[in-house]
């Protein structure tokens, strides 16, 4: 019976959210009905002491970067700098390599620090001109945006700004820096196959007569206005400077500060000390994109004074609702995590006797089961995070390692069909599941794989 109550409680969040149903309204009914049935009178007890202090915790380490990321993804976009860039990027490659223009637009997009919602925004009115150009289908953009946006630059590419990259560097004292050679190597191998996958279903649709107008067509985008754009020299700018402020802070902060930062103000009753390894992935970043938000409100105010106040409301908006949402996630890991059910769920986690493999199938179980590749990172990592790291410890393993290929895990089933990226990228297509998921789930499993190529890989060549 106790684990029938915990994997309903896994089933209620999944279904709810699935249905469209708030995460932050759901998340504590599913863990608060869990404890119900466990123990009546510990509801309210453990919805004040368990499941809010997780989620304030929560918050407390990533809200600011939730937030800051918001802002620089709003400012790119009204600047004009994300255009400016695709415009740029389709010049270098050429229109007639329409995939790959909208993968490696995504790619920079999302590695320079800008939201994965916001790429999506960003890219779709090229990509459905590039499409339509080249006759390919309409229905192959979410997954080519998906291979851009959802897959190697998220949590792959060793320094990504993501929060899957980042959360985990609070649990394992790693930066978002971890295992460098092998998040390139692992990047290398999802950009290939994707690109092969992707390129195969262009010929193979082409071959069937297949073109862009095929079916009904909607929410198609206005024509692309690429007169006046910024330089793309200075639109690329910020994401180049984010990506080195984010290198260099990550270096320099344990420099400045040693292993622990300690303050005392006159109206502090003790000091305060903060360990160093678990706050420098997320000062670095935090810092990093400062410096981008600043550049380019020095280098494009022109453009966007009349639209600063009206567009960081709405970033401020976004921002609280996905922190809030992957919060409420942790909030539920954390509850679940201390009910007598989910002992018998981490021993079977546990007896998979490989530490990384244990870890990759945890958090991607776990993502799937949520949709959510943060929300499912946090739950696993609040219930069994200790455990990850105890035998990873015991092996020999690296956390920069275990880092790598717990982020990577996250992003791997957690694009399953209730997940929210996948939703907004099909609503702002016009497409629906049932004409563009087959393409997002190949990319799904081809990123489940590569974390199962990087496991084999450390294992072979001990790469770190």
């Amino acid at each position: 019976m106790a684990l029938i109550v915990v994997l309903a409680a896994l089933a209620f969040l999944m279904f709810a959210a699935y249905r469209g149903y708030s995460v932050i309204i759901m998340a504590p009914v599913a863990a608060l009905g869990a404890v119900l049935l466990t123990s009546p009178s510990s509801v309210a007890p453990m919805f004040s002491g368990t499941f809010m202090v997780a989620m304030v915790g929560f918050l407390k380490n990533y809200f600011p970067v939730f937030l800051l990321g918001a802002i620089f993804g709003k400012l790119i976009e009204l600047s004009g700098f994300s255009k400016a860039i695709v415009a740029a990027v389709i010049k270098w490659i050429g229109a007639d390599q329409a995939i790959l223009v909208i993968v490696v637009v995504c790619a920079l997009l999302t590695y320079g620090g800008v939201s994965l919602f916001v790429a999506v925004f960003a890219v779709y009115p090229f990509a459905a001109e590039l499409f339509r150009q080249n006759e390919i289908p309409k229905r192959l953009i979410p997954g080519v945006i998906a291979l851009g946006a959802f897959s190697f630059t998220m949590d792959a590419l060793p320094g990504t700004p993501q929060i899957q990259n980042i959360i985990p560097t609070t649990f394992f004292g790693t930066t978002t820096w971890a295992a460098p050679a092998l998040g390139i190597v692992s990047s290398i191998f999802i950009l290939a196959l994707g690109i092969t996958y992707l390129n195969w279903r262009r010929r193979s649709c082409v071959a069937a007569g297949e073109g862009y107008a095929s079916g009904t067509l909607l929410n198609e985008p206005e024509p692309v206005d690429r007169a006046h754009l910024p330089n793309p020299i200075l639109a690329i700018s910020p994401l180049i400077l984010i990506g080195v402020v984010n290198f260099v802070l990550t270096r320099m902060i344990p420099v400045w500060y040693g292993d622990a930062s300690t303050v005392m103000m006159p109206g502090m009753k003790e000091p305060l000390i903060t360990p160093i390894s678990g706050v420098v992935g997320i000062w670095a970043v935090e810092g990093a994109l400062v410096a981008g938000i600043l550049f380019i409100l020095v280098t494009a105010w022109s453009t966007i004074a009349h639209k600063v106040a009206e567009g960081s409301k709405q970033a401020v908006s976004g921002a609280m609702l996905a922190g809030i949402n992957t919060a409420s996630e942790y909030g539920f890991g954390a509850v679940i995590a201390t009910l007598p059910g989910f002992l018998l769920v981490k021993e079977a986690l546990v007896a998979i006797p490989n530490p990384l493999v244990n870890a990759a199938v945890s958090v991607s179980t776990l993502a799937g089961i949520t949709g959510s590749a943060s929300g499912g990172m946090s739950i696993a990592l609040a219930a069994l995070g200790e455990h990850f790291v105890k035998s990873a410890t015991e092996a020999g393993i690296p956390m920069e390692v275990l880092h790598r290929i717990v982020a990577m895990a996250s992003g791997g089933m957690d694009t399953l069909p209730q997940n929210g990226a996948v939703i907004t990228v099909l609503a702002v297509t016009g497409l629906t599941h049932r004409q563009s998921y087959p393409d997002i789930f190949a990319i799904t499993i081809i990123k489940t794989m590569a974390v199962f190529f990087a496991i084999g890989l450390y294992y072979t060549t001990g790469l770190v």
